[in-house]
């Protein structure tokens, strides 16, 4: 399947990655793009991170959808809300007319001692709540900001380790149900992220056999972030394209430029290196996204990247920006 076609048809798609490797900001680009190229998109974020409501400029996120990106022309509109254990419970019972049950299960912590005694129980909620999403039609893409790589396995191993555990019942239907998304490479994607270098892209290849292996999820592009974009003309030395130029260089200047000239064909090559190896140890497209060489995420930059994404993918409206 063609990278578009793999993120363009999915119903789901779970982001995961190391920490630090910007996941939470790839989801952000991904729905942007999809937004642009007419997908009706929702935004989960399962960990309360405060990253993408500042991306947006909006107050943090509740369990009420909130706006990140209006409908328009040139986008179907992105919206966004948390989703965590307890209010799926809360939701899942107060629909079964249970009010009482559920206030007192989440006031007096039962929920824990639940959770305790039913591994899994808390992510198999938030999963059957993403699976109700995907099912009501409301949105034509769901993008599940997932837990760091480590946790993500556990998260996505709920349903069938549920389906062992529990053989009847509510819990045991919800599983399936959960599994059989998880599992339906037509309905849910899961979108690795890494950065070029060494220990990320170990985690990657590693995260990404597992799930193969152990959850049987399809895999989409490997989405690599902070790629640094080509310089041309680094190998020139200084002081010739100076000359060339007519600019007049202060002393000390040549050297510093060398320096600099120097450290990033370095850089370059570490990453270029770890890109290879990447594609030679897991047979998956890439999508590779700049590094912005900035701490701050805003707006700007979420279309920056999303722009980035479109182009790859070849999703981008004639005319109009992701």
């Amino acid at each position: 399947m063609e990278p578009a076609q793999s993120l363009t048809s999915a119903g789901v798609l779970i982001v995961a990655g190391k920490g630090g490797v910007g996941k939470t900001t790839v989801t952000a680009a991904l729905a942007v793009a999809a937004s642009a190229a007419g997908r009706r998109v929702l935004v989960i974020d399962v960990e309360g991170r405060a990253s993408m409501p500042t991306a947006f400029g909006v107050d943090p996120l509740t369990y009420e959808e909130r706006v990140l990106v209006d409908a328009a022309a040139e986008h179907a509109g992105v919206f966004a809300r948390t989703l965590t254990p307890d209010d799926a419970l809360l939701e899942y019972l107060n629909e079964r007319g249970l009010q009482r049950l559920s206030k007192r299960l989440v006031s007096t912590g039962l929920l824990d001692v639940i959770a305790t005694a039913i591994p899994g129980i808390r992510d198999i909620l938030v999963l059957g709540k993403v699976k109700q999403l995907e099912r009501s039609g409301m949105f034509d893409l769901v993008v599940v900001d997932a837990p760091a790589a480590g946790h993500a396995i556990t998260f996505l191993q709920s349903a069938s380790g549920l389906l062992d555990a529990v053989q009847v019942g509510p819990i045991n239907a919800q599983a399936r149900e959960v599994q059989e998304l998880l599992t339906d490479a037509e309905r849910c994607r899961v979108v690795l992220v890494t950065i070029p270098e060494e220990t990320p892209v170990n985690e990657l290849v590693e995260t990404a056999y597992r799930l193969e292996d152990q959850v049987g999820v399809a895999l989409g592009p490997v989405v690599v972030n902070g790629v640094h974009p080509d310089l041309p003309g680094l190998a020139v030395d200084p002081e010739l394209a100076a000359a060339e130029s007519g600019v007049a260089l202060v002393a000390g200047e040549a050297e510093a430029l060398r320096d600099a000239a120097a450290f990033r064909l370095a850089r370059t090559a570490v990453q270029q290196e770890q890109l290879e190896r990447l594609a030679a140890e897991l047979p998956l497209p890439q999508l590779r996204l700049p590094d912005l060489f900035t701490s701050t995420l805003g707006r700007a930059e979420v279309d920056r990247l999303a722009d980035a994404l479109s182009e790859q993918l070849g999703t981008a409206r004639p005319g109009g920006t992701a």
